[in-house]
């Protein structure tokens, strides 16, 4: 069987992801699941995912504002 290695795009994605969701949870007031289960219903994962090289050089409370109005526009509210 081989192992596969992820490439560090990859690694350096999930990393962010790892850091984010935990940092929108704490900003909101939710735990992780609930925050990671938000982001999944109201397209915030999907962003994250798409945009992470920019928001990871944003400043975080920007990304997460930015990741908080995704969501809100496709119908989340917190």
């Amino acid at each position: 069987m081989s192992e596969k290695i992820l490439d560090r795009e990859a690694e350096e994605r999930i990393d962010f992801m790892s850091f984010i969701i935990p940092e929108f949870g704490e900003a909101y007031k939710i735990d992780k699941r609930r925050a990671y289960l938000y982001l999944k219903k109201y397209g915030g994962v999907d962003y994250i995912y798409r945009h992470w090289w920019a928001l990871h050089t944003d400043n975080p409370r920007h990304a997460l504002r930015d990741i908080f109005d995704v969501c809100k526009k496709n119908g989340g509210d917190l």
